[in-house]
C-alpha cells in the first residue's frame, strides 16, 4: 500500500508538472489573445485595485468616464492578488496568468486526489488528472488573465472535500464542516455560475438520507444556505455602488428573457434547443476535444458498472452543470463559461477507464491479448493530447500590430486625458492606459461623443475606422477637430473644444443640409472626406505612392 500510494503521488506531481509547461506556452503574450475582453476587463480591474482603490469590494475598470467605474461582477480572487504583487514588483500582466495558471495546476492535482479517493483506485487518479491536464479548454484557459479557473478549482475542491464529508463522516465537527462550507462559499464567491454545484452537493445529501444514514438538519442548513446568504451579501454590497451591473443585468436582460420564451413559445423552445446544441458543439470542440468529449459521454454509460463512493456527485454536477448551460450559455455562447463541466468529464474518465483497463487484465484472454488491450490507453490518452493542441491553436493569436500601436499611443497621448475609443472591448483601451469610453463607432452618435466631451474627453481614437467612416453622421462631425497624427493607421481625433478648426460649424451644418435631402454621403464624397469602399481604397493607394 506504502508504495502504491509513493507511485500514485510520484505520477500525480510528474501530470502537474507536465500541466504546468502546457500552460507556459504564450505565458508572456499580451492580453489581446483570445478572450481579449475579458482578460482586458480583469487587467483593468487589477491595474486600478492598485493605482486607485485597493480593496476587493470596489473592483473598477476604464470605460465609462473618468474613475470610479465600479462594476458588478463576482469577488475578484485573481485581480486581486495580481494588484497585491503590483505593489511590490510592478504592473506586469503575467503575473495574472501565473496566478491563473497557479489555480490550474492546482486543479490538476485536486482532480487526481478527487478521483483516487471517489473510485477507490490510484489509476482512476492519475488518468483523471492526465485528461484534465490535456483538455483544450483547461491547457488554454489555465493561463488567461480571468477569473474562471480559479472558479474551477474552488469548485472542484468544495466538491470533494463536501463530498468526502458527507459519506465518510457519521458526525460532522465543526471544523469539517466549516472547511467544506467555506470553499463552497469560495466557489460561489469566485464565479456565480459555480451555484450549480449546489445540485450534486444536494445529490450527496440525498443519497446519505436514502441510505439510512442521519445528519443534523442545522448541519445541511449550513451547507446548502449559508454559501448563498454570503454570495448574496457580497453582491447586494457591490451592487450599490457598481455603475455597471453586470451579473443582475445579463440575468434581468437576457437569461430571464430568452427563458420565458423557451418556456412559453414553440419558437421560443426550438431556437432554445438550437442554442443548445451549439453551445455543446463549442464543449466538444474547444473545450474538450472531439475524443475526449466521446470518451466522456462513454463513461457516462459505463458508469452504472463502475464501483464508485457516490454516484449522485457525478450525475448531479452533469444535471447542474447542464442545466445552467441551458439557462446561461445559450444566451451568452462563449465556450469557457463550459469550464465548470471539464473537471466532471476528467472525473468520469478516469473511473470508467480504471474500470476498464481493471476488468481487461482480470479476464480470461492470454495476457499477450490483454496487454495488448491495455496498451490502448495512452495510444488514446496520446491521441486526446494531440488533438487538444489543435482545437486552441488559434486562440494563442493575437495582433502585433494592435499592441504596438497602443502601446506607442499611450506614450502620445496627454498624461490623464480621457479617450474615447472607437473599438468596442476593453482590451486595446487598456494598452492604451487611459480612462474613458470603449464604443462601436457604428452606433456612436454625434450627440454621445458632445456628452463625452462635456466630461473631459479629448481624443477620439478611431481604431475601426472603416466602421466609423460608415458612420456619416459621426464621421462627418470629427471632421471639426484637427488629427493628432494624419499617417497614423489609428486616426485620432483632437476633441479639445479649444481645437476646433476654422469653420467647422459651417461645414457641420452643410452636411446636415445635404443629409436632410438624401445627399450626405455624396456630400462628402464629393469633399473627399469619410471615404468608403472603392472611393477609401483609390485614396489610400494614392498616399501610399505619395
Amino acid at each position: 500500500m506504502t508504495k502504491l500510494l509513493r507511485s500514485f503521488n510520484l505520477w500525480l506531481l510528474l501530470i502537474v508538472a507536465f500541466a504546468a509547461l502546457l500552460r507556459l506556452k504564450g505565458i508572456h503574450n499580451p492580453i489581446l489573445d483570445h478572450p481579449a475582453w475579458r482578460q482586458g476587463d480583469t487587467a483593468s480591474i487589477a491595474r486600478n485595485f492598485a493605482h486607485l482603490k485597493y480593496n476587493l469590494l470596489y473592483p473598477q475598470t476604464n470605460y465609462d468616464g473618468p474613475p470610479p467605474n465600479y462594476v458588478e461582477l463576482e469577488l475578484q480572487i485573481v485581480p486581486f492578488l495580481a494588484a497585491t504583487l503590483y505593489k511590490f514588483f510592478g504592473v506586469h500582466e503575467i503575473f495574472g496568468r501565473l496566478i491563473t495558471l497557479a489555480f490550474s495546476v492546482g486543479t490538476v492535482a485536486v482532480i487526481g486526489l478527487f478521483a483516487r479517493w471517489l473510485f477507490s483506485s490510484a489509476l482512476a487518479g492519475v488518468v483523471a488528472a492526465f485528461f484534465f491536464a490535456i483538455f483544450p479548454g483547461s491547457v488554454y484557459y489555465g493561463r488567461t488573465f480571468t477569473p474562471d479557473t480559479a472558479m474551477v478549482f474552488f469548485l472542484s475542491a468544495a466538491l470533494y472535500v463536501t463530498t468526502r464529508l458527507i459519506v465518510e463522516d457519521e458526525v460532522f465537527t465543526q471544523r469539517s464542516l466549516a472547511r467544506a462550507t467555506a470553499l463552497l462559499t469560495f466557489a460561489y464567491l469566485a464565479k456565480p455560475v459555480s451555484v450549480a454545484g449546489i445540485v450534486p452537493v444536494i445529490g450527496a445529501l440525498g443519497e446519505r438520507l436514502r441510505a439510512g444514514r442521519t445528519m443534523r438538519p442545522t448541519a445541511i442548513l449550513v451547507l446548502l444556505v449559508v454559501p448563498l446568504i454570503i454570495l448574496g451579501l457580497y453582491d447586494e454590497r457591490v451592487r450599490a455602488h457598481a455603475e455597471w451591473q453586470w451579473a443582475s443585468g445579463i440575468t434581468t436582460l437576457h437569461v430571464i428573457p430568452a427563458l420565458k420564451a423557451a418556456f412559453t413559445t414553440k419558437s421560443g423552445f426550438l431556437l432554445k434547443l438550437s442554442q443548445f446544441s451549439t453551445v455543446i458543439g463549442m464543449l466538444r470542440e474547444t473545450m474538450l476535444g472531439s475524443l475526449a468529449f466521446a470518451l466522456t459521454i462513454g463513461s457516462f454509460v459505463l458508469l452504472p458498472w463502475v464501483h464508485v463512493r457516490s454516484r449522485a456527485v457525478l450525475w448531479g454536477w452533469l444535471v447542474g452543470g447542464l442545466l445552467y448551460t441551458y439557462a446561461v450559455v445559450t444566451v451568452e455562447r462563449v465556450d469557457y463559461y463550459m469550464y465548470l463541466l471539464l473537471p466532471l468529464a476528467a472525473l468520469a474518465i478516469g473511473g470508467a477507464l480504471a474500470h476498464a483497463i481493471g476488468r481487461v487484465l482480470a479476464g480470461t484472454a492470454e495476457p499477450p491479448a490483454r496487454y495488448a488491450v491495455v496498451a490502448l490507453a495512452p495510444v488514446i490518452a496520446l491521441l486526446c493530447f494531440v488533438q487538444s493542441q489543435a482545437a486552441v491553436r488559434p486562440y494563442y493569436a493575437y495582433s502585433k500590430a494592435t499592441y504596438r500601436d497602443a502601446v506607442a499611443l499611450s506614450e502620445q497621448l496627454a498624461p490623464h486625458a480621457l479617450v474615447v475609443v472607437g473599438h468596442y472591448g476593453p482590451d486595446v483601451l487598456y494598452y492604451i492606459d487611459r480612462y474613458g469610453w470603449e464604443e462601436d463607432p457604428a452606433v456612436w452618435t454625434p450627440f454621445d461623443e458632445e456628452s463625452a466631451i462635456r466630461k473631459g474627453a479629448r481624443y477620439f481614437v478611431s481604431i475601426e475606422d472603416d466602421r466609423m467612416h460608415a458612420n456619416a453622421d459621426l464621421c462627418a462631425w470629427l471632421q471639426r477637430f484637427p488629427l493628432l497624427d494624419p499617417h497614423a493607421r489609428w486616426p485620432v481625433y483632437v476633441t479639445d473644444p479649444a481645437r476646433e478648426l476654422p469653420h467647422a460649424n459651417a461645414f457641420w451644418n452643410a452636411y446636415r443640409d445635404a443629409a436632410r435631402r438624401g445627399r450626405g454621403r455624396a456630400f462628402l464624397d464629393a469633399r473627399g472626406r469619410c471615404l468608403t469602399g472603392a472611393l477609401r481604397e483609390r485614396q489610400d493607394r494614392r498616399a501610399a505612392r505619395r
